[in-house]
C-alpha cells in the first residue's frame, strides 16, 4: 500500500511538470519526460498567520507537487475542476516519490491569478513602490480603498533585483503567498474567498501581490479585465483600477502597519 498524506492545502498553481532529469543531457539526447504532463503546486494551508520565530516555521510552506492528470470517474472531475487559489482537503498517495490525489474536496474558492510583464501597472502600486524606494525599503504593504474610503484590498510589494525572479518564485511557491492571505483573513476576522493577483509590471522592478478582499467585487473584476486575467467588467472600461484601488493607511496588510516580507514565510 502506498503511503498517504492528508491535510488542507492551497492549490498554488497548475503548470507543466518540470523535467527534473534535465531537458537535454550533455550528449544532446532528449529526456523521456512528457512535456504535456501537468502537476499542481500545493502549499499547506495554515489556520492563521504563522509566527516566523516558531521552530519549523520556514518549512510550513514548502510546496508539494501532485499529478494533475490520469484520474478516473468522479475523482477525475474533481481534480479537473481545481483552480489556482482553491483551498482543498486532500489525501495524497505517494508512489516512487510522486504524489497523486487519492481524494480531494474543495473547501474555499479563493482564486490566484498571475500576470508577468504587464503594461499600465495601476497607480496605487506604482505610488506605493516609489514611496518605499524613497524610504530605502525593498518590501512593504499598503491597504487600498474604494472611492468611498472603504478598505478593499491589501497590496504587498516585493523588490525584483538583479539576478532574481520574484514573480517566478511567487508562482512556484518558493516565496509563498499563503502568509499574506492568512494575514488578511486574520485582520478581517473571516476567511471569505479572496481574489489574489500576482503582477509583475514591465516598466518597474517590483512584483505586486494584491489580495482583493471580495472575490466578486467591482475591484476584482476590474483588475481581471485590465490585465486580461479572466472575465471582468465590460470591454472598453476606462476608469480602470486606479479609481477602485487607492493607496491608504496600512491597517490591514500588516499588524500595526509593519509588514516584514523578508521573513520569506
Amino acid at each position: 500500500m502506498d503511503p498517504t498524506t492528508s491535510g488542507r492545502f492551497r492549490v498554488h498553481d497548475r503548470r507543466p511538470r518540470p523535467d527534473i532529469e534535465g531537458a537535454d543531457d550533455e550528449a544532446g539526447e532528449e529526456s523521456d519526460t512528457d512535456s504535456d504532463d501537468e502537476e499542481f503546486v500545493l502549499v499547506e494551508h495554515a489556520d492563521g498567520p504563522v509566527d516566523p520565530t516558531e521552530p519549523g516555521a520556514a518549512d510550513r510552506f514548502d510546496p508539494l507537487y501532485a499529478t494533475a492528470e490520469g484520474y478516473d470517474g468522479d475523482l477525475a472531475d474533481r481534480v479537473a475542476s481545481l483552480e489556482p487559489g482553491y483551498v482543498v482537503d486532500a489525501t495524497l498517495a505517494w508512489t516512487d516519490g510522486s504524489a497523486r490525489f487519492a481524494d480531494v474536496e474543495v473547501v474555499r474558492e479563493t482564486r490566484f491569478r498571475y500576470a508577468d510583464a504587464v503594461d499600465g501597472m495601476f497607480e496605487a502600486a506604482v505610488d506605493a513602490w516609489r514611496s518605499l524606494r524613497a524610504d530605502g525599503e525593498a518590501v512593504g504593504s499598503v491597504t487600498t480603498r474604494s472611492n468611498d474610503g472603504d478598505p478593499n484590498g491589501a497590496l504587498y510589494l516585493f523588490a525584483d533585483g538583479p539576478g532574481t525572479d520574484t514573480f517566478d518564485d511567487l508562482r512556484a511557491g518558493r516565496l509563498p503567498v499563503e502568509p499574506l492571505v492568512a494575514r488578511v483573513n486574520a485582520s478581517r476576522g473571516d476567511d471569505d474567498p479572496r481574489e489574489v493577483f500576482v503582477l509583475a509590471p514591465a516598466d518597474h522592478a517590483f512584483v505586486a501581490v494584491y489580495v482583493v478582499f471580495d472575490r466578486d467585487s467591482v475591484l476584482a473584476r476590474t483588475v481581471r479585465d485590465t490585465y486580461g486575467l479572466g472575465s471582468g467588467l465590460a470591454a472598453g472600461l476606462e476608469s480602470g483600477v486606479p479609481d477602485t484601488a487607492k493607496a491608504g493607511e496600512d491597517d490591514t496588510a500588516g499588524a500595526d502597519g509593519d509588514f516584514d516580507a523578508l521573513d520569506r514565510l
